[in-house]
């Protein structure tokens, strides 16, 4: 009860920093090589917890294969397409309000895919979180820097296509690894993202990862973090409720993002942003909010 009671919270503060994260890792190295790397070492550490702790493996190979599969789309079709969109021209405001999509999509392709359905308070709160986050990310929206987005046309669509993996990886892990050891789903799920960005990074990129200080805490921190605790207590959430309530927490990374950054690098905090996170908190809220059903009573 204690781990369903504070999970949510943990997980929205460490996913928050993968944004930092990336600021830092996008110095040091191309974001191809950065996350082969990260994904190496996530499915090595998670192997080698797996082996301390006696995790079950999967019984069959198509179990396996699934795990291996919903990897491929939720890290590594996500964060690649992310972090090269972001790299190639998309401004952090429009890749912010991108990623607010993700709860939307996933609600509503959660009754066709995985059979799930939401009360109307749910959808209200998906509705009110989209909002709060545009109002949150309006200063940036407006910038003259992110008016004309034509020479970013293709990286914009990377990022749309990334979003909508994410949402795919997220329902089908719903869908198909119900049940199993999320130990060792986890760690078959870095293998099949290692899959997608090794070939990416050795095709278009050099494989450099300078030797600094910086970059080897911005890989620690993304390895045993990100990876095993943030992407853990994803998966653990994912099992235990609905896809869309756990997507729901998505909403309140930019806002937490823009507090980090805040009291990380000094950044301002803007009215709009205040307003836009009070907004996002009350959707979230009603997205998660457990309904209570009521029931008439029993006849004579």
């Amino acid at each position: 009860m204690s781990l369903d009671r504070f999970a949510p919270a943990v997980f929205v503060l460490l996913w928050s920093t993968g944004w930092v994260v990336a600021k830092y890792a996008a110095l040091h190295s191309e974001p191809f090589t950065f996350l082969s790397i990260r994904y190496a070492l996530s499915a090595l550490a998670f192997l080698a917890f797996c082996v301390a702790t006696g995790a079950q493996w999967p019984k069959s190979r198509a179990t396996a294969l699934r795990a291996v599969y919903s990897g491929f789309f939720l890290h590594g079709f996500y964060l690649a397409g992310l972090w090269w969109a972001i790299a190639n021209g998309v401004p952090a405001g429009i890749s912010g309000i991108i990623a607010a999509l993700q709860p939307l999509l996933t609600a509503m392709a959660a009754p066709f895919l995985v059979g799930e359905r939401l009360q109307q308070a749910q959808k209200l709160g998906l509705v009110f979180g989209f909002i709060g986050i545009a109002i949150a990310i309006s200063p940036k929206l407006l910038d003259p820097a992110t008016a004309d987005l034509t020479h970013a046309a293709l990286p914009l669509a990377i990022n749309l296509i990334a979003m909508g993996a994410v949402t795919y990886g997220t329902l089908y892990q719903k869908k198909h690894l119900q049940s199993g050891d999320l130990r060792s789903i986890a760690t078959l799920q870095y293998v099949g993202a290692l899959i997608l960005t090794l070939p990416l990074s050795l095709i278009f990129e050099h494989q450099q990862l300078d030797g600094t200080p910086q970059a080897f805490a911005a890989l620690i921190w993304s390895v045993f973090g990100l990876s095993m605790g943030g992407v853990g207590l994803l998966l653990y959430l994912i099992r235990r409720g609905q896809v869309s309530r756990a997507a729901s927490l998505i909403y309140l990374m930019p806002p937490a993002v823009a507090f980090e950054a805040f009291i990380a690098f000094g950044e301002p905090l803007t009215v709009p942003l205040i307003l836009g996170t009070v907004i996002v908190v009350v959707g979230v809220h009603l997205t998660n909010r457990k309904v209570v059903e009521r029931r008439k009573p029993a006849e004579a």
